[in-house]
């Protein structure tokens, strides 16, 4: 369990521009899990995990600004 963790704290100071965006951190906690799993590589796992985190994040931002662009501002009465 300490080695996900640490794997974690590691890959957020190895990325320090990434580590506040959104997803970094949900995302690390997997790869951690995931690359320890498929052979002891928690330490990559979790910096390949806290990128695609953020970039999951990302679009799903985009997606919601374009859904809020597209229903328009609410009637008023």
């Amino acid at each position: 369990m300490w080695k996900f963790l640490l794997a974690a704290i590691l890959s957020v100071a190895a990325f320090p521009g990434i580590a506040s965006a959104h997803g970094c951190i949900k995302g690390a906690a997997v790869g951690a899990v995931a690359g320890h799993v498929a052979g002891h590589h928690a330490v990559a796992g979790a910096a390949i995990g806290c990128a695609v985190g953020h970039h999951r994040a990302k679009e799903k931002e985009k997606q919601a600004q374009a859904q809020a662009l597209h229903q328009g501002p609410a009637p008023q009465h």
